[in-house]
């Protein structure tokens, strides 16, 4: 009985991706990507030549986040995933059954080409087993997004070589684009140089690292505060003449907001996760001129 019943729901399990998955949009490619910054990207160099997918919603945590059936099975009729990669926990625990479930499926590292840098000491993410940390966010660098425009313009061209060369226009329209963006945080925050700022996440190392900044991350590796530390972060904080935490709208604010009250601060949420790629560093660039310290 026994038996039967698992070969049962081994045969329901095969049939769920081709009955329960909606199929793509006639003569679209459809793609998958692990984050939201990864979709902006993706469809403005494939144009209406590409269905986007996301799997970490916005808001979702992508340290955390675990994939709903439905996007489970959506992969089945998915030509190409376009991951972070370079250390990503959604991707470091997902990506090996994702490839087991759908040998056949095309995978696009985005980061392929950038370099990464290592966390700062005391903070950091998995990254693999190697004991050197690296940052994941790379893609807050708009120099990064350059790299990664050419590397999806690729990706997409050897799905769909007869567009082969609408997707490396496109790409070099984003890159122009992206050149315009860096020059405009640039010319923003020249004058802040060597400026200070507090981040409870350590997402922005990549943005500090390439407009003269530094950054002060509160947490570790995502968990929370001993007190000690939380004196640590305030006390440097108030050395530093910082009066604003930056926080991150996939986190709890509630220790943030203790460390903001502790320099009489106030929090501010800036989103490395947010789709309008564009729209989002420019907004931030305004915040981080009024937060430093």
């Amino acid at each position: 009985m026994m038996k039967r019943v698992t070969i049962a729901l081994l045969l329901l399990l095969a049939v769920i991706p081709s009955s329960c998955a909606s199929p793509p949009e006639s003569g679209r490619m459809r793609v998958v990507v692990s984050i939201q910054p990864l979709a902006w990207f993706v469809e403005r160099v494939a144009g209406n030549r590409a269905e986007v997918r996301v799997m970490v919603p916005p808001g979702g945590n992508p340290h955390t986040y675990e994939p709903l059936p439905r996007q489970m099975t959506m992969l089945a009729e998915t030509a190409l995933f376009v991951k972070a990669g370079s250390g990503v926990e959604f991707e470091l625990d997902w990506m090996e059954r994702f490839m087991k479930m759908n040998p056949s499926l095309t995978v696009c590292d985005a980061s392929s080409g950038v370099a990464l840098l290592p966390m700062e000491e005391g903070h950091g993410h998995r990254h693999g087993s190697s004991p050197h940390r690296l940052d994941p966010h790379y893609w807050l660098d708009p120099r990064n997004g350059m790299l990664m425009a050419d590397t999806i313009a690729g990706a997409l061209s050897k799905e769909d070589p007869l567009n082969s060369d609408v997707y490396r226009e496109n790409a070099q329209r984003l890159k122009g684009e992206l050149e315009a963006l860096d020059a405009f945080i640039r010319g923003k925050l020249q004058g802040v140089s060597g400026r200070s700022f507090l981040v409870f996440h350590p997402a922005w190392g990549y943005f500090a690292h390439a407009y003269g900044l530094h950054q002060i991350a509160a947490e570790e590796e995502g968990k929370s505060l001993t007190p000690r530390q939380m004196e640590r972060v305030i006390l440097q904080a108030r050395e530093a003449g910082i009066t604003v935490v930056f926080v991150s709208p996939q986190f709890s604010t509630a220790q943030a907001e203790t460390i903001a009250r502790g320099i009489g601060g106030v929090t501010k949420s800036v989103d490395p996760l947010a789709f309008s790629y564009d729209e989002n560093l420019r907004a931030v660039t305004a915040v981080f001129m009024e937060g430093g310290g």
